[in-house]
C-alpha cells in the first residue's frame, strides 16, 4: 500500500488552516464593512441631530425632525414580548422531541412542520395576520375596554413569536438528544420520574444551548420586517399599552425609504438602521456573557 507523503500533508494541513484563517478575516471584515457603511452614510444625521435622534420622540420628515425613539421602544416591545409569548412553546416542542419521542413517524411529522414554519416567508405571515389575527385580536380588545384597532404592538408580537418558535425549538431539541444516556439512566436507576431527570439533568445540562436557541430566536425577531410592517399600524409616536399602534426600526425604514428625497431624511434612516444593528450587537454581546456564565 502506497504511504502519502507527510511533506505534502503537511503542505495540505497549512493550505487548510490559513484557509479557515482567511474565512474567519474576511467574515471579520464583511461586519467591519457593514458597520462603516452605515456609519458613513449616518454623519450628516449624527453632525445635525447629535444625541436628541435616540431619544427624540417626534419623527416628522416634513419639518426635519427625527427622532429615534418611537422606533426603539416599538422594537424592544415587539422583540421581548414575542420572545416571552414563544419561549413556553419552543421549549416544549424541544423537549417533546428530544425526550419524549425522539424518533417515530410523529417526531418526523413535527420536525418537518417546525422546519416548513421557517421557511415559509415573512409576507406569508401578515397577509395570515391581517385576515385571520387582526380580526380576533380586535374582539378580544373590544371585550377587555381596549380600543380595537386589530393592529399594533400585540398583534406584532404574535406573529413574530410564531416566526421565531422554530429557531429555539430545533436547537433545544438537538442539545437535549446530546444529553449522555449514561446521567439520564444513573438518575432513573436512584427512582427518579422522567419530570425530575428533565428538571434536574436535562435542563442543567443544556442550558447554555437552550439560551443560545432563546438568543437567535431574539436576533431574529429584532430584525424581522415585512411581517411587523403589515400588521404593526406603523404609528411613528411611542405606543401607550401593548395594543397600540406603533412601529419598529425595520419597519419604519421599509416603509420611507423609497420616499426619503432629501440628505438628511435618506441619512436619518441609515442611522436607524445603525442603531438596530447596535441593539442587536449589544444584546448578543450580553447573551453571550450569560451563557458564558452557564458554562462557569
Amino acid at each position: 500500500m502506497r504511504q502519502k507523503d507527510p511533506g505534502l500533508q503537511v503542505k495540505y494541513e497549512m493550505l487548510f488552516s490559513r484557509t479557515l484563517v482567511i474565512t474567519a478575516l474576511l467574515i471579520l471584515i464583511l461586519v467591519i464593512g457593514l458597520f462603516l457603511t452605515l456609519l458613513l452614510e449616518s454623519l450628516p444625521s449624527i453632525q445635525h441631530l447629535g444625541f436628541g435622534f435616540l431619544f427624540g420622540k417626534t419623527w416628522d420628515p416634513v419639518s426635519n425632525v427625527y427622532g429615534a425613539y418611537p422606533f426603539l421602544v416599538g422594537t424592544l416591545l415587539t422583540s421581548f414580548l414575542a420572545l416571552i409569548i414563544s419561549i413556553p412553546f419552543s421549549m416544549a416542542i424541544a423537549i417533546f422531541l428530544g425526550e419524549y419521542q425522539p424518533t417515530g413517524a410523529l417526531s418526523a411529522f413535527l420536525k418537518n412542520i417546525i422546519e416548513l414554519i421557517a421557511a415559509v416567508p415573512s409576507v406569508i405571515y401578515g397577509f395570515w395576520g391581517l385576515i385571520v389575527l387582526v380580526p380576533l385580536v380586535r374582539s378580544l380588545e373590544s371585550k377587555i375596554g381596549v380600543v380595537p384597532y386589530g393592529i399594533g404592538i400585540f398583534t406584532a408580537s404574535i406573529i413574530l413569536a410564531i416566526m421565531i418558535i422554530p429557531y429555539a425549538a430545533s436547537l433545544g431539541r438537538e442539545m437535549i438528544s446530546m444529553v449522555p444516556a449514561q446521567l439520564k439512566e444513573g438518575a432513573y436507576s436512584l427512582g427518579a420520574t422522567r419530570y425530575e431527570v428533565i428538571k434536574a439533568v436535562i435542563i442543567p445540562y443544556t442550558k447554555s444551548g437552550l439560551f443560545a436557541g432563546i438568543l437567535l430566536s431574539l436576533g431574529r425577531a429584532l430584525g424581522e420586517t415585512m411581517a411587523v410592517t403589515m400588521v404593526i399600524g406603523n404609528s411613528s409616536i411611542i405606543p401607550t399599552n401593548i395594543f397600540a399602534p406603533g412601529n419598529t426600526m425595520a419597519s419604519v425604514i421599509a416603509n420611507e425609504f423609497t420616499e426619503a428625497d432629501r440628505s438628511l431624511y435618506l441619512s436619518a434612516l441609515i442611522e436607524l438602521g445603525m442603531l438596530l444593528f447596535l441593539v442587536t450587537v449589544v444584546i448578543n454581546v450580553i447573551g453571550k456573557r450569560i451563557i458564558k456564565g452557564f458554562n462557569t
